[in-house]
């Protein structure tokens, strides 16, 4: 008998790896993959904007900015920017609550999505604008929340010490998914909290926080 999947949160994720990284950490979790970079995220979002789940995150890996953060910290967004001046205030404690109680390394702090990957000095420059880490899909996937509980949480993958096209890139992915498969139940007890009271019908195929 097949088990079905649980109806308070959609999780959205850009790439496959990420998508089957968040299932293999809770099963029964409703997972749609975005595709990676802002075009294709803007066309999920329009897609899913109509689902019906109560709630949504953005689940997935991101680049840091900030030399405090680690491969393998959480990254819960306080807000998120753009590279020309745009700014979207999230509600970061319940996502923090839901995270914090897992052994994991939670921060909460301001994401920046940019239209191309960031390597190198390009990481300096992207600091200035107060963020301390960044990602290619949540700004236009918060499109898809409307007025919806939403949030996005990442896990670092690289950083300025831990650059990408390396050789320990790879171990250093893999850690991020394996954090990203941890944390996968966290997300499921959010979506139960922010949106206790599941849709009928089926879908379609402690604020106390570290601040950086």
């Amino acid at each position: 008998m097949s088990l079905s999947l649980d109806q308070s949160v959609l999780v959205v994720a850009a790439l496959r790896l990420e998508a089957l990284a968040l299932r293999r950490g809770a099963p029964h979790l409703r997972v749609e993959r975005s595709g990676m970079g802002a075009t294709r995220a803007q066309r999920a979002a329009a897609r899913l904007a109509a689902d019906p789940a109560p709630a949504l995150v953005v689940a997935g890996v991101c680049g840091a900015l900030d030399t405090r953060l680690e491969v393998g910290d959480v990254v819960v967004a306080s807000d998120l920017r753009t590279t020309d001046g745009g700014l979207r205030p999230l509600e970061p404690d319940s996502l923090y609550e839901a995270l914090a109680d897992l052994g994991l390394r939670v921060r909460v702090a301001p994401l920046l999505s940019t239209e191309r990957l960031v390597l190198g000095p390009g990481r300096m420059r992207l600091a200035d604008s107060g963020a301390r880490a960044v990602d290619m899909e949540s700004w236009w996937l918060a499109e898809a929340a409307g007025s919806r509980p939403f949030g996005v949480v990442r896990v670092v993958s690289d950083g300025p010490n831990d650059e990408l096209l390396r050789p320990a890139t790879v171990a250093r992915g893999l850690r991020a998914l394996r954090v990203l498969s941890a944390l996968a139940p966290g997300l499921q007890r959010w979506g139960a909290a922010v949106a206790p009271v599941a849709p009928a019908h089926p879908p379609t195929p402690r604020a106390f926080h570290a601040i950086l």
